[in-house]
């Protein structure tokens, strides 16, 4: 009985080392110490994009992979160091890019507040304007995050994997706080982006033993995808598009998924219990409602804040 509760105490510790933890935020953080936060972190994310529009999705995506193994502490941007392979170098996040813009703004707000401003703050603050940026909508930033000290490749086995099903993601995002609603309105986040052929071979080559298409994917579409992503590819960053309107902010992904258009598995897997299935309804039928439930839930998701320890100098090395 004893060893069950000890058992049950240390479950509860391991889970709740990425709980949320809003009440160290503040929208006034930097009220008086670097006023011009927002507005230079505006400026790097708008700069960037007009070089190359896969920035929003890019940063957006960074931010979600950052706050879902150690909370948001920028703890994603820091690179490999001696013998220990950090989280940018991990399989799921090889394919992250654009850490240049958040250097970019940390060296503009070291110029102006130095040793002022997180780096996972600025991650954040990018990941809303990417949104922004992008035709979606906008919202006040919570802010105060501290940058942590400990990035490690091998916790990146913990993010969502596209392959997932309905139970896995509801664990994966209840163990962080987030509930079914959180992971309905977060999903809309494939509204902007761009998925490797790795991320959904399962569905278009050798499905089952007696079936080689995903069935619950639109016939002509699945052959789209084939056409992309031949069984035996080997064309360097072939893919496709999350949705069809993949740098615009809206809610296309919800009306492709009803169609059995989506990309991945875990999108699919959406449709697959009834809470999540009548979410996709509703956001596939009301930009506005979607727009909301996003915002919320990324307000709630990047709050999640344990973890932090410092105020890095550069985003890529601890201090």
């Amino acid at each position: 009985m004893a060893s069950s509760a000890i058992g049950m105490v240390i479950m509860v510790m391991m889970v709740c080392s990425t709980c949320i933890n809003a009440s160290t935020l503040s929208l006034n953080y930097y009220k008086h110490t670097c006023p011009r936060v927002e507005s230079i972190v505006a400026g790097a994310v708008h700069k960037a994009t007009l070089n190359d529009k896969t920035v929003p999705s890019a940063l957006l995506r960074m931010h979600f992979h950052d706050c879902f193994i150690r909370g948001c502490d920028g703890s994603v941007l820091l690179k490999s160091k001696g013998k220990n392979k950090a989280e940018k170098d991990g399989p799921t996040n090889i394919s992250l890019h654009a850490f240049y813009v958040i250097e970019n703004a940390k060296k503009a707000l070291e110029a102006i507040c130095p040793g002022v401003v997180s780096c996972a703050d600025i991650l954040a603050l990018a990941a809303r304007d990417a949104v922004t940026l992008s035709g979606g909508p906008s919202w006040e930033v919570p802010k105060g995050r501290k940058d942590g000290r400990i990035s490690k490749a091998a916790e990146t086995r913990q993010l969502p994997a596209p392959t997932f099903n309905i139970s896995q993601l509801q664990q994966s995002f209840s163990q962080r706080g987030l509930s079914l609603q959180d992971l309905v309105a977060l999903s809309g986040g494939h509204t902007l982006g761009f998925a490797h052929c790795s991320s959904f071979q399962n569905r278009i080559h050798k499905f089952s033993s007696k079936q080689s298409i995903d069935p619950s994917l639109n016939p002509s579409f699945a052959n789209t995808l084939q056409s992309k992503c031949h069984i035996n590819n080997k064309v360097k960053n072939a893919g496709s598009p999350l949705d069809s309107s993949a740098t615009y902010f809206d809610n296309t992904y919800y009306k492709l998924l009803l169609q059995g258009k989506s990309i991945l598995s875990s999108d699919q897997a959406l449709l697959t219990h009834p809470t999540t299935k009548a979410l996709v309804s509703k956001y596939a039928h009301s930009q506005l409602e979607f727009e909301r439930a996003f915002v919320k839930s990324m307000i709630k998701m990047s709050s999640i804040t344990n973890g932090g320890q410092e105020i890095r100098l550069q985003c890529n090395l601890v201090r």
